[in-house]
């Protein structure tokens, strides 16, 4: 982020130490010091058209997206509609360029969660499909990024925009807006502002420009700072891991999750990547190379039990990544409003059952909790017993 550094923090903290006993100053100070940069951290870079445009010619989208971008404006919002939209199609719906996504959003949001009230592999995947349509961009790339190419085997997004393509709908928005959806639908997870009007390409893009799961710290760090990403905003980015569960980096535990609280969005894959995890829990080998390294040990540990810190970092890097080779950010319409509440706070009602598969037992429910069912007719029936530890079934 763009802010002030930790030499003017000290300065600002010694000015103003006899006033910290006032009510919310310790806060405000708190709050402060949280959002200091290291003074050797690289300033934050804009993108696309905003590289080029003077202020005078910046939209209020493009003067928030600029903020957003260099650290000076938060990048989550809690703006919400709780009107019903005017039927598809209509004169009214046509003239409000929210509507149909409001429409989506009901769609996607029942694709996203399930009756665990943890999010489903639908949501996870859309998360996915955020990060790698965008991510295959540099620097030096003349196309790629954010434009929907990666869009051709996705079977819930091309059902989407077949249905929605007629209201004039795109498949870059799509992903995008598919990858904030899912964010806040996964509990706990932040709620993202969200833009709509990408320019689609069909054109592939470029090869060799996303991340591995065994990359080193170093790879990684330079593969991101070449896609204006500091250390720090990586850190963040990777911490959507805390959602997964893998299926292809190990077909012989196929469905682990990369924290022990699959489908929730919360911070506990920070300091598990850190420490032992249950039998089931599976790190991918450059988590745990970031998790250590230099450049990103201090932001990672900041990260551990602190939600909020995590939330606003990721929202604030994830609008970065979702502009990623974008040249009309400046023309982009917001529709944040459509998305779902935020979940503030979740209990799975399944905990016990979770628990026991997490120790490694009963794989027989790998699909369920993939599918984020909720397991209560496991945890009512269950018996354990010192040779028997397995769910009856009806």
């Amino acid at each position: 982020m763009k802010t002030p550094t930790l030499v003017a923090l000290t300065t600002l903290v010694a000015l103003l130490s006899p006033a910290v006993s006032y009510p919310g100053m310790a806060t405000a100070l708190s709050a402060l010091h949280h959002h200091a940069s290291p003074a050797d951290e690289d300033p934050k870079e804009l993108i696309g058209d905003l590289l080029t445009l003077t202020d005078s010619q910046l939209t209020s989208i493009g003067k928030d997206i600029e903020a957003i971008l260099l650290g000076t404006l938060t990048a989550e919002s809690s703006t919400i509609d709780n009107s019903v939209p005017a039927a598809l199609g209509s004169s009214a719906c046509s003239s409000d360029t929210c509507c149909v996504w409001k429409w989506i959003a009901y769609d996607m949001t029942a694709k996203f969660n399930d009756t665990s009230g943890r999010c489903t592999l639908f949501a996870r995947a859309a998360v996915r499909l955020g990060f790698h349509d965008a991510g295959a961009w540099s620097k030096t790339s003349s196309y790629g990024g954010a434009d929907g190419s990666i869009l051709l085997t996705d079977e819930l997004m091309k059902t989407l925009y077949n249905k929605y393509h007629q209201y004039g709908v795109g498949m870059t928005d799509l992903i995008q807006m598919g990858a904030t959806i899912a964010s806040v639908v996964c509990p706990l997870g932040p709620r993202i502002r969200s833009f709509v009007g990408w320019v689609d390409n069909a054109k592939a893009a470029p090869a060799g420009l996303l991340p591995g799961v065994n990359d080193s710290a170093d790879k990684l760090i330079a593969l991101f700072k070449a896609k204006t990403i500091d250390p720090h905003g990586l850190a963040a980015l990777v911490g959507a891991h805390t959602t997964s569960q893998q299926h292809f980096v190990d077909t012989g535990r196929d469905g682990d999750p990369q924290d022990s609280t699959p489908g929730m969005w919360d911070v506990k894959f920070y300091g598990e990547t850190l420490n032992s995890v249950p039998p089931r829990v599976f790190k991918f080998a450059s988590d745990e190379k970031l998790s250590v390294d230099s450049r990103t040990a201090d932001e990672w540990k900041e990260f551990v039990g602190d939600q909020e810190h995590w939330n606003e970092d990721y929202a604030q890097e994830y609008v970065r990544l979702s502009l990623l080779g974008v040249n009309n950010i400046n023309i982009l319409k917001e529709c944040t409003k459509v998305l779902p509440p935020r979940v503030n706070s979740f209990v799975a009602q399944d905990q016990t059952v979770l628990d026991l598969w997490l120790q490694g037992q009963f794989d027989q429910l790998n699909s369920l909790i993939d599918d984020s069912v909720l397991l209560t007719r496991f945890t009512s029936r269950t018996t354990i017993g010192k040779d028997q530890t397995k769910p009856l079934e009806d």
